[in-house]
């Protein structure tokens, strides 16, 4: 969540903020209501509490002070019952709203106005009609929709034979060099995690209905190792000297998208259960917009040694993620839908988890803060297996194997 203190001083900020988002300021307007009326509630029951203690003799009190002094007692645990309320009703209200977003955002109403810095590598071209990532990897017999929709439903894959194992490598490749060249720390966590670690990186209470829930339990599917991640830290207080914390995990991740639609529900692009490897650091504030970039270029060296073509996007004001304060997005090249998709989101949060979250770190002084979280995916596994597919297709149906991956896969080419 954003500073309370910083719409207390400066709502006017945080309103522009909501109106360059595009996002409605209902959740702003009721928090400060509430919020000064929670203040002006504190108030009165210090009062009530300063003036029980002064009613109270310090000989042993007459029957009928007895009885004043009770009332007052039982009207101050009133009182604070409906603080407690109050309190409740107005964090409520605060975790609805999104980030501040960072100064140097730039302004837009909507992923088309989303600014490229650049392009890296080569598009390919092709003498054939090249096919889409789901018809390749059928004809191959990589994956099989139809198996998985018996078992699972739409929106579902089962992996099968080099299709599994190229979805293996990839997974192996990115965790080796995120782990030996980047120096991130590998964690191999749980799936399911409960409510309180998904308000700590913002999932909670926003995106609800977008979640998978576990019946009858506080246990939810992940959605993405972010969540994990970032809440081993929760409750925390890190030595300064400590940061930054750098790790890395695959995990299965669990999304509804209820909301995508058209060519987005076919193949591996938009699956219900896909598999992602995360990137997350922790930082010192002073530290956090070169760890951005440093994030960045650690998902781009991925795509890199791939030679698949990527573009760099930084996100504009209404795109922007619930949590975060700058974003850039990788996108890579798509061969049959002849455009970049989407494969990485690597964003700087600002102190926004941590203050949910409670992470925050000590400096040599002694002084503590909240400090700032960084994450982004290193990268989609199935994007990239899809990206893959389509970039190294042959005439002959079948898919070239990239150098990085030859060493995990044993061959030159699948068939």
């Amino acid at each position: 969540m954003i500073d309370p203190a910083l719409i207390r001083e400066d709502p006017n900020r945080v309103r522009k903020h909501l109106v360059n988002r595009r996002f409605p300021a209902d959740a702003l307007e009721m928090f400060i209501s509430l919020d000064r009326e929670w203040r002006e509630e504190l108030q009165e029951v210090e009062s009530l509490q300063h003036k029980l203690k002064t009613a109270t003799p310090k000989r042993k009190p007459t029957d009928e002070e007895k009885g004043e002094l009770s009332e007052l007692s039982d009207m101050i645990q009133s009182k604070k019952r409906d603080l407690k309320s109050l309190e409740q009703s107005k964090n409520e209200y605060a975790l609805s709203i999104p980030n501040i977003l960072s100064h140097d955002t730039p302004l837009g109403d909507s992923d088309k106005d989303n600014v490229e810095i650049r392009k890296e590598g080569d598009i390919p071209t092709f003498d054939f009609n090249v096919q889409s990532h789901d018809a390749l990897a059928q004809s191959l017999n990589l994956v099989d929709f139809e198996k998985a929709s018996l078992i699972s439903g739409s929106r579902f894959a089962v992996l099968k034979g080099w299709g599994a194992r190229l979805e293996r490598a990839l997974i192996h490749f990115m965790l080796d060099m995120h782990t030996t060249s980047h120096g991130y720390e590998e964690c191999m966590p749980p799936v399911l995690v409960n409510s309180k670690a998904l308000q700590g990186t913002g999932q909670l209470p926003k995106f609800k209905e977008d979640l998978f829930h576990c019946a009858d339990t506080d246990l939810w599917l992940s959605p993405t190792a972010e969540v994990q991640l970032t809440n081993l830290y929760q409750n925390a207080v890190i030595p300064a000297g400590e940061l930054p914390i750098a790790l890395t995990a695959h995990t299965a991740c669990f999304r509804r998208e209820a909301g995508s639609y058209g060519k987005d529900v076919k193949g591996l692009i938009r699956l219900h259960q896909f598999n992602k490897v995360e990137l997350v650091q922790l930082v010192h504030p002073d530290q956090s917009e070169r760890v951005l970039t440093a994030l960045l270029t650690h998902a781009e060296n991925i795509l890199k040694a791939l030679a698949l073509p990527y573009r760099v996007v930084e996100l504009c004001s209404a795109d922007m993620g619930f949590s975060a304060g700058k974003t850039f997005d990788l996108e890579v090249w798509f061969p049959s839908q002849n455009c970049y998709r989407e494969i990485s989101s690597c964003s700087n949060f600002f102190d926004f988890q941590a203050r949910r979250a409670m992470i925050r770190y000590k400096d040599v002084g002694g002084a503590v803060g909240y400090l700032h979280t960084i994450n982004g995916s290193g990268l989609a596994v199935g994007r990239t297996f899809a990206a893959l597919i389509e970039n190294y297709q042959t005439k002959m149906g079948t898919v070239n194997v990239p150098g990085a991956l030859k060493p995990y896969l044993g061959v030159e080419t699948l068939t």
